[in-house]
C-alpha cells in the first residue's frame, strides 16, 4: 500500500450473516480522487461502503483503509477507523434539538476534542469551506435541505478525514441542489481527501465525469462505464 493509497482491497470476500454478497473485491483509491460507485438496490453497495467503515467484518482476503489493517480490525479500533473517514448519509441525521455549531461541537467532544478555542476554530473553518459561516446559530429546521447537507459535510470534515464516504447525499434533494453538493464534493476532493459517492443519479455521474466503480452480479467492477 502506497501512501498515497487511502482504501486498498485485495481479494475480499464480503459476506452478510453467512450469504456471499461481493466476491474476490479488488479496490484501490488513491488520496484525492473522486470515485462514484453505483449499482442496483441489492447489488452489495452498502455491503462494500460498510467493510470501509468497519461495519462488517472481510472474509477473505486483505484490505487497508486509510492506514488500518481490516484483518486485524478489532471493535476497539473501530472508532479510530472512522476517525480517519467522514461519512455523509441521504437522511441528514442532525441532531434536531441543537444549532449548527452544537451540531458540530457534539462531535468534536465525542471524538477527543477539550480546548474550547480550538473547538471554536475548527467549527468555524468546517462552516467557512462548505459556504455556511453565517448559518452558525440557526437551528436545522431553519435551513433548506442543501444547506443540511452541507452541514453533514462539514460534519464530515471536522476531524481531517482521508476520505469521505458519501451514500446517496443528493437522494433527497432537488436537481439544482443536488449539483452544488456534488460540486462542494469535488472541491473538497481536489483539496487532497477522497471522497466516494455511491448514487443513482445517472445525470450526476454524466454532468460530472469521474471514475466509476459498479456493484453487479456479486462483482465488483473497478472501472465501469455508463451507458
Amino acid at each position: 500500500m502506497t501512501g498515497s493509497t487511502v482504501i486498498n482491497l485485495k481479494n475480499v470476500d464480503v459476506f452478510q450473516q453467512k450469504h456471499l454478497v461481493l466476491s474476490n473485491v479488488n479496490l484501490n483509491i488513491d488520496k484525492g480522487e473522486f470515485v462514484f460507485l453505483i449499482g442496483q438496490t441489492g447489488s452489495g453497495k452498502s455491503s462494500l461502503l460498510k467493510i470501509i467503515y468497519g461495519d462488517l467484518h472481510i472474509g477473505n482476503g486483505e484490505g487497508q483503509i486509510a492506514g488500518f489493517d481490516l484483518k486485524k480490525l478489532g471493535n476497539k479500533e473501530v472508532p479510530f477507523l472512522r476517525r480517519k473517514l467522514g461519512i455523509v448519509f441521504q437522511d441528514f441525521q442532525l441532531l434536531t434539538d441543537r444549532t449548527v455549531e452544537k451540531n458540530l461541537e457534539f462531535v468534536l467532544k465525542a471524538t477527543g476534542w477539550t480546548d474550547k478555542n480550538l473547538i471554536t476554530e475548527r467549527i468555524k473553518d468546517v462552516l467557512e469551506k462548505v459556504g455556511l459561516r453565517s448559518k452558525i446559530k440557526k437551528m436545522p429546521h431553519e435551513l433548506s435541505g442543501g444547506e443540511q447537507q452541507r452541514v453533514v459535510i462539514a460534519r464530515a470534515l471536522l476531524n481531517n478525514p482521508e476520505i469521505i464516504l458519501a451514500d446517496e447525499p443528493t437522494g433527497n434533494l432537488d436537481p439544482d441542489t443536488s449539483e452544488e453538493i456534488v460540486m462542494l464534493l469535488k472541491q473538497i476532493s481536489q483539496s487532497g481527501t477522497a471522497v466516494l459517492m455511491a448514487t443513482h443519479d445517472y445525470h450526476i455521474i454524466r454532468t460530472f465525469p469521474s471514475r466509476i466503480i459498479k456493484c453487479e452480479s456479486g462483482i465488483v467492477h473497478e472501472d465501469a462505464q455508463i451507458v
